[in-house]
């Protein structure tokens, strides 16, 4: 680009560029025109060739401006035909941004609808989503209420049981209160391991002494008592010593105490003539019982010693089963007199039913006798009575006659 005089001159422009090859030409013809006159002007007649060579030169200026106004109408032409083929460049290229604005339209017109069919499935999505979830929070709330009024209800039942806890916790905390507990826990138990006439419960001795649960089973080894003791206090402080010094107080206790029932129970309970040689003591609790054979042997070895044998409810339930096989077999034992003289009865009717059974056998062989006899009589009679149907005048072979014996030769 090249500013001259206020003109902007692109030098790209063929146009432009063959306008200044041809000023530049015209400006050398000029110039050369100028030098040759000056030189004319000093030697006009001195140079006659030259003169003619500035009429071929001045013929060739002339041709050259000839072919300056063609090079314009050629200049022209291009230039026309530039434009030209710059229209239609514009014209193609606005149809072809006409048509690709039409595609962009139709495009975008395209993803418009997309987008609100996506936004509609979308939308649909999200409702059912939405409407699934609030069914599924409606469900969920009232699972949540029905599991609320459960928890209520196992909140009720837990305060209840609290308080029949609390209710065991006083009733144990009681020498009485627990002695009946052990009471209703062993009458309890015997109850549903012996028949209803083979124990009593509260039984008074011959020494006045009232038991806990006489057992009456046959001699020997004679009625056996179940007294029931529950040594608590002693038990709990052992559960709760953490010092060594605390512990053996708490066992030496533990060991009194046990010790102390199996000598009452030994006393009270064991006399001769009357009872067996020998009585239970029932522990209520199978913790007591596991810690008094875990940790004091010694003691139970007393108990067997004064012919005292402890049991908890479980040893005492096998304990009375038992029993209960010793008070079948001595009913069984019982009632043996009773069986043998049936069986002797038995034995008499079955004698009766053979005897009977052999003169019924002589019957039957008497009659199957007169059986036989009617059939040979009958087959007889039937042979006559063919001979006669002949109706044969001749005589009939003589015959033997028949020897038959009883009602058979009366019916002949």
């Amino acid at each position: 680009m090249i500013e001259v005089a206020g003109y902007v001159l692109d030098l790209s422009d063929p146009v432009t560029l063959i306008a200044l090859i041809a000023a530049g030409f015209a400006a050398v013809i000029l110039i050369l025109i100028i030098v040759a006159w000056r030189a004319a002007a000093r030697s006009a007649r001195a140079t006659e060739p030259l003169v003619a060579q500035l009429g071929a030169l001045g013929s060739a200026v002339q041709s050259l401006n000839e072919g300056q106004h063609a090079l314009g109408g050629g200049l022209k032409s291009v230039s026309e035909a530039q434009a030209n083929a710059q229209l239609q460049m514009v014209q193609t290229m606005e149809a072809r941004l006409a048509q690709v604005q039409q595609q962009m339209s139709d495009t975008l017109h395209a993803n418009a609808l997309k987008s609100a069919n996506s936004l509609s499935d979308m939308q649909t999505r999200l409702n059912e989503v939405l409407s699934g979830n609030s069914e599924k929070t409606a469900k969920s709330l009232t699972q949540l209420q029905e599991r609320l009024a459960t928890i209520d209800k196992a909140q009720t039942n837990i305060e209840k049981l609290s308080g029949d806890v609390l209710s065991l916790q006083d009733i144990l905390s009681n020498k009485q209160t627990r002695g009946a507990f052990g009471e209703i826990q062993l009458a309890d138990i015997v109850s549903k391991a012996l028949p209803a006439g083979s124990y009593a419960m509260q039984a008074t001795l011959g020494n006045g002494k009232r038991a806990d649960c006489l057992i009456q089973l046959p001699n020997p080894p004679g009625p056996i008592v179940i007294d029931s003791k529950f040594p608590l206090e002693a038990y709990e402080k052992l559960r709760a010593a953490e010092a060594q010094a605390d512990l053996t107080l708490a066992a030496r206790e533990m060991r009194t105490a046990v010790r102390a029932h199996i000598k009452a129970i030994s006393e009270k309970y064991i006399i001769d003539g009357e009872t067996a040689d020998g009585a239970l003591m029932f522990l209520p609790s199978e913790a007591v019982y596991a810690e008094l054979h875990a940790n004091f042997p010694e003691v139970v070895r007393e108990g067997f010693a004064a012919r005292v044998w402890i049991v908890s409810p479980t040893t005492c339930m096998a304990t009375l089963n038992t029993m209960r096989a010793v008070l079948k077999d001595a009913r069984m034992r019982e009632q043996t007199g009773a069986i043998r003289k049936t069986l002797g009865l038995l034995h008499r009717d079955v004698e009766l039913v053979l005897t009977r059974v052999g003169k019924l056998e002589t019957h039957f062989n008497q009659a199957r006798q007169d059986i036989d006899d009617i059939t040979v009589a009958a087959e007889r009679a039937g042979k006559r009575a063919v001979k006669l149907d002949n109706f044969d005048f001749e005589e009939l072979e003589r015959e033997p006659a028949p020897t038959l014996t009883g009602p058979a030769t009366a019916a002949e």
